[in-house]
């Protein structure tokens, strides 16, 4: 059990005054403000699952308005735990895992540990190294990303550092996993289109891969979709690009121009293609939505202040930190508990660019 003695602040303090010192935020303080006793505040650092949501909420905003950092080394040193955990993400410069791992940063601070952040650029090897025992003695579990990985590699781990999967990379139920329903969210996003009477409608960010992948996924939502309104499937409609980033989806958007019959409408599967796409729609001179409309999906910042604003969907990202990270905690501390698989809310915003 971890006492009150062990979580006082170091190194963070609460502003005063103009001209006044600062002072440092203790448990107590956190309990205060946030109308718990201490031994509540000590629960919610350490993860503990019999807490209401309510109560968590209140003292991780109690915590955040406090400044409060707790001290677990104390904690850290007696359980032989470092009080770090890892995220491991396929690319940082992917403007939805830069916001993502801004998340995490603020939830396992919430928790009293440290975040240390891994890229592996979707590298399968990269990615087996870190479920066969990549920073181990560094960090208490980790948390994972996966792009390349396929499902034969849990099935053949024999590291028993605690791991939680984030994305769309199936676990078989051989670990925690938190993802959003991404076939619902894409026939979701096309459905919106269709509504607004595009019946020509392109998807950006194909990937031939045999195995469950974002990228198929999003293709099935698609699929749906047109199927739901008796459109035909186009193959040649359907764009691959090797990446996600802005210059793929500008590529791609000028293949379908360059094809003839272009669409009226596409959907692309994350939003730095769709702002790829936009660009290269402005150079040759046609018009978002009136000739084309424009569909992302991840919800970065950047499409808020895109000309024209992106529509797009938008996942929990906040969410998905929030359990992830719950998730990690319970495994570190109960090892031999069953696989818990997570499902994510997520919401369509819709703006300039489909004619919202």
């Amino acid at each position: 059990m971890v006492t009150g003695n062990e979580h006082e602040a170091i190194g963070t303090s609460r502003p005063g005054g103009r001209g006044g010192a600062a002072k440092s935020a203790k448990m107590k303080d956190v309990a205060a403000l946030a109308g718990v006793s201490p031994k509540t505040v000590s629960n919610v650092i350490n993860g503990f699952v019999h807490v209401t949501p309510e109560t968590r909420e209140r003292v991780q905003q109690a915590i955040r308005t406090l400044g409060y950092r707790p001290n677990t080394s104390a904690r850290n040193l007696r359980r032989g735990r470092t009080g770090m955990i890892g995220l491991v993400l396929p690319e940082l410069n992917i403007p939805y895992f830069a916001e993502l791992a801004e998340h995490f940063l603020t939830t396992a601070e919430e928790h009293g540990r440290t975040l240390l952040i891994e890229q592996t650029l979707g590298d399968r090897t990269r990615e087996a190294a870190v479920i066969d025992g990549l920073g181990d003695q560094v960090v208490d579990g980790i948390v994972l990303s996966p792009l390349g990985l396929h499902g034969q590699a849990l099935a053949g781990r024999v590291d028993t550092m605690p791991l939680v999967l984030i994305g769309e990379r199936p676990s078989g139920g051989l670990t925690d996993h938190v993802a959003i329903d991404n076939v619902t969210a894409a026939r979701e996003a096309v459905a919106h289109l269709i509504a607004g009477g595009r019946s020509r409608i392109a998807a950006i960010g194909a990937q031939l891969e045999p195995d469950v992948g974002t990228p198929l996924l999003r293709m099935t939502g698609y699929h749906q979709a047109l199927h739901d309104a008796g459109l035909p499937i186009d193959t040649r409609l359907e764009i691959e690009t090797h990446r996600y980033h802005r210059a793929d989806g500008a590529k791609a958007m000028n293949a379908l121009l360059d094809a003839g019959d272009p669409p009226d409408a596409v959907f692309c599967f994350n939003d730095a293609l769709a702002l790829g796409a936009l660009r290269t729609l402005y150079e040759r001179g046609l018009r978002v939505p009136q000739d084309i409309a424009v569909m992302g999906f991840d919800d970065v910042d950047a499409g808020r202040f895109a000309i024209p604003s992106l529509s797009t969907v938008a996942p929990d990202k906040a969410a998905v930190a929030r359990h992830a990270v719950q998730l990690l905690l319970d495994r570190i501390d109960a090892p031999e508990t069953a696989a818990r698989e997570i499902t994510i809310g997520h919401e369509l915003r819709v703006r300039e660019s489909t004619g919202g």
